[in-house]
């Protein structure tokens, strides 16, 4: 039996150097790992949280036979850089700009999962012009209460003791709770390949911090100015999702003049996982009008 690797232990360098499947840039002195594929017009991958870039893996071959795909990890996620950072959509959207023009490109269609969604959000409304299309899947940013299990994470002392703990429970439960809607899904493989840049040195304390610090739902006003810069919006949700219910996509929706709502039954928090080929070829529709 292999040793077991705690929580939030590992050196990043180390740790990417073993099992990073992408390449390295360095955007303000800070170190983003992404993943590219495809040739044609470009296309940006931003995960949500809990995740990184292994969030699209069941999606990125597909959209990469018509576009050019950058699956980017966040700062705190993933193989990019950890450091105590002030974590929210302005962080992550002044990331993406750094990101393109790091590798030139001056527009681009975003496609984002619940925070990354958020954080999509945020850049178009801040860099109308740097965007073609939008394609949020469980986007975060209307109000909505956090889960029981994210609110027990944010009290003080016990978020850290108990992700410290030497064991998968807690994270494996969280996967079926809160992410996953079809629990089968969720195999030992699947968790593994999930959670395995949270075991890299900091991990614990970035993902804590980025719960407290509350930003998820704070985008209604920014929904509302999105509304009125005429780009054209597919917004996906999973019947089944607990993390942001459906009815938080209708009230979005509701919010986006011509945007088109679509839902995937049955799927969670990450349809684009749990009904990949479904939400594939709705993505290369969409995208390639």
């Amino acid at each position: 039996m292999s040793q077991y690797v705690p929580w939030s232990s590992q050196p990043l360098e180390g740790w990417a150097e073993r099992y990073a499947t992408g390449r390295f840039i360095d955007l303000d002195g800070r170190k983003t790992h992404y993943i590219e594929r495809g040739e044609g017009e470009p296309l940006i991958l931003i995960h949500g949280f809990f995740y990184d870039s292994f969030l699209w893996q069941r999606n990125i071959d597909a959209l990469a036979t018509r576009f050019k795909v950058h699956a980017i990890d966040l700062w705190g996620c993933g193989y990019s850089t950890r450091e105590p950072l002030e974590y929210g959509y302005a962080l992550f959207a002044g990331q993406l700009r750094a990101f393109m023009d790091a590798k030139g490109i001056a527009r681009a269609s975003l496609l984002g999962q619940s925070m990354g969604a958020g954080t999509a959000i945020r850049f178009c409304v801040e860099h109308r012009e740097r965007v073609d299309k939008l394609l949020f899947v469980s986007a975060a940013g209307m109000p909505n209460p956090l889960p029981p299990m994210a609110k027990f994470f944010n009290l003080p002392v016990i978020g850290e003791f108990f992700l410290g703990l030497k064991t998968d429970a807690i994270r494996k439960k969280a996967l079926t709770d809160v992410f996953i809607h079809d629990a089968s899904l969720a195999t030992d493989a699947y968790f593994e390949q999930v959670t395995r840049a949270q075991k890299i040195l900091g991990s614990n304390q970035s993902g804590l911090r980025m719960q407290r610090n509350a930003f998820f739902d704070t985008l209604e006003p920014d929904i509302r100015r999105l509304g009125a810069l005429q780009v054209p919006i597919q917004l996906v949700w999973g019947r089944q999702d607990k993390a942001i219910p459906l009815a938080r996509g209708e009230a979005m929706h509701a919010l986006l003049p011509g945007s088109r709502l679509e839902v995937l039954d049955p799927a969670g928090h990450v349809s684009n996982f749990e009904q990949a080929d479904r939400f594939n070829a709705l993505a290369l529709a969409f995208l390639g009008e």
